[in-house]
């Protein structure tokens, strides 16, 4: 059974099969993934419900290699950036304007016009060299980035989607805590549970309905895990829980990495980039780790 206090997503169904969620939780990594940027609450916040919906929308894909989940607009926050490996490594940051987010503060609205104002939200699937990079782009639409998202599906992919998304900030010595719980109905095909029109209708409507019936305070209760909490929503809906999947925070940077970056640029304009100090300082936006590249490890990059 998973621990309310760990980092995990936890894939159900219910009908049948005619209905699939996700639930995740992420604290220890949503702290990890935080620590170090010194992020306005406003930015914090939006930062962690973004990874909790990356954790759940790649929880319901078969890919393996790197799923991305991206906002991009005009707003105070102008970029929000979070990834998921297959294997379960999360990480994210977030680009943003001091001044503009303070004043959005004293504005009374919702969280998407408020802090991220027009943009678009893109979803991609890369998997290598070697296979083609799958993306979906919509338009912002909603006031929360739940909305959002839900409008992406039934837009782009036709599929009814439910989700029901809570951040709880650091408070009586807790740290960082975010959670999301995801339904979707899924399409009709030779293998689906038979049901009149009428029936799934009813069946959806009736998950939705139980799905915002869940509160906050029980999606981070230390003493529920997320079986529990799916049993008391759905235990007479045919409720089929799998297996818990481990999430955490790692970052895939290296100097590796870094250094062939450096390489597809010329080397004269790699020079350009020195500090006073005579040194090339490339610093990773997700986990602030530094790479420093004096003269020697340049021909080591270059050759002599």
């Amino acid at each position: 059974m998973s621990s309310p206090t760990s980092d995990f997503l936890l894939p159900f169904l219910i009908d049948a099969g005619a209905i699939r969620g996700r639930v995740a939780r992420l604290g220890p990594a949503l702290n990890a993934i935080l620590d170090g940027h010194a992020y306005p609450l406003p930015v914090a916040t939006r930062l962690a419900e973004t990874l909790a919906l990356a954790a759940v929308l790649a929880g319901t894909l078969k890919f393996d290699g790197v799923f991305t989940l991206q906002l991009q607009t005009d707003g105070p926050i102008s970029l929000v950036v979070a990834d998921i490996t297959s294997g379960g490594d999360m990480r994210g940051y977030a680009r943003f304007d001091t001044e503009r987010v303070a004043k959005a503060e004293t504005i009374a609205a919702q969280p998407v016009p408020r802090y991220l104002g027009k943009g678009f939200l893109a979803f991609t699937v890369d998997q290598g060299p070697d296979t083609d990079r799958y993306q979906g782009i919509v338009e912002l639409t909603g006031a929360t980035l739940d909305e959002c998202v839900r409008q992406y599906f039934l837009q782009s992919e036709q599929i009814d989607t439910a989700f029901t998304l809570a951040v709880r900030p650091p408070s009586n010595g807790t740290g960082w805590q975010t959670a999301a719980v995801m339904i979707q109905r899924m399409p009709t095909g030779p293998s689906s549970p038979i049901f009149t029109a009428e029936e799934a209708a009813e069946g959806w409507n009736r998950a939705v309905i139980l799905l915002g019936s869940a509160k906050s305070s029980e999606l981070f209760d230390p003493d529920l895990p997320a079986e529990r909490l799916l049993y008391r929503l759905y235990h007479a809906e045919g409720l089929q829980v799998h297996e818990p999947r481990p999430l955490r925070a790692r970052c895939r940077c290296s100097g590796e990495r870094v250094a062939g970056t450096l390489r597809s640029f010329p080397r004269a304009e790699v020079e350009d980039m020195k500090d006073e100090s005579g040194e090339v300082v490339v610093v990773c936006e997700f986990c602030k780790s530094r790479y420093v590249f004096g003269n020697r490890d340049l021909d080591g990059i270059y050759g002599p």
